[in-house]
């Protein structure tokens, strides 16, 4: 697998990056597979410098907040109105309610929204998805809203996409074993955090290690969060290698 950092800035976009967007291709049938991972707000017009929009072959969302699905509105608009349109629907996967909150996003009647353009299907917790090469399996993790890891599978390699979440046990078994962990770092150390909402880097550095992680790459930083700190805490809890992706940076899994 390969794996290109659209846009990792955590909770908004950021001066130098979009918010969350992964784009993972495999070979398959004698083509390169794209999927992309969260599609969130200044996500879209990135993309487009690593994958041609229509070359696209799939669409996973972790979560219903804007900073990981908003540029789904670029992505309709695209799909229905480009010249030669429109394309075939592409195969989405999401929580529960996506299709419905996907209309709400650009003021659309509920029936059809966006359903002519968008295949979107639910995830359900712990049952594997087939797209092309990939086996994605989506796990329950700690964030106010319904929020899934991803366990994505090719030929033997595993990436694992923490998604949004606080600390949990589930994180851990999503990540068991991956070759290379993919993982928010949104807090630094401190008493003041929310529960249940985000990771530091401490505890991204702590679930790679329980997981047997091969690699931790953190991502998720708000503008607002100190990097330097978040990549050492990682360090210090984590002995393997590990480092804060940046936008356009690209990984053999």
């Amino acid at each position: 697998m390969r794996l290109t950092i659209v846009g990792c800035a955590g909770s908004y976009p950021g001066p130098d990056s979009a918010a969350s967007c992964y784009l993972v291709e495999a070979p398959y049938e004698d083509r390169t597979y794209r999927l992309v991972v969260d599609l969130g707000n200044g996500a879209l017009g990135v993309l487009q410098q690593y994958a041609g929009l229509a070359d696209l072959d799939a669409i996973a969302i972790s979560h219903l907040h804007p900073d990981h699905y908003m540029d789904i509105c670029g992505m309709y608009v695209y799909r229905k109105y480009v010249p030669g349109g429109p394309l075939p629907r592409i195969p989405l996967w999401g929580p529960e309610g996506s299709a419905r909150r996907f209309a709400e996003a650009y003021d659309l009647p509920l029936d059809p929204g966006m359903t002519e353009e968008l295949d979107v299907s639910t995830w359900r917790d712990g049952e594997p998805v087939a797209l092309g090469p990939f086996t994605v399996t989506p796990t329950r993790v700690d964030h106010p809203v319904e929020s899934f890891a991803l366990r994505i599978e090719a030929d033997g390699r595993v990436l694992t996409y923490s998604g949004d979440t606080g600390p949990t046990p589930a994180l851990v078994e999503a990540a068991r074993g991956a070759d290379v962990f993919l993982c928010e770092a949104s807090f630094t150390d401190g008493p003041a955090n929310p529960p249940n909402l985000h990771l530091t880097g401490t505890e991204a550095g702590e679930a790679a290690t329980a997981a047997g992680a091969g690699r931790l790459l953190l991502t998720h930083v708000p503008t607002w969060t100190d990097h330097d700190t978040v990549a050492a805490e990682a360090k210090a809890a984590f002995a393997g290698p590990s480092e804060l992706v940046a936008p356009g940076n690209v990984y053999e899994v």
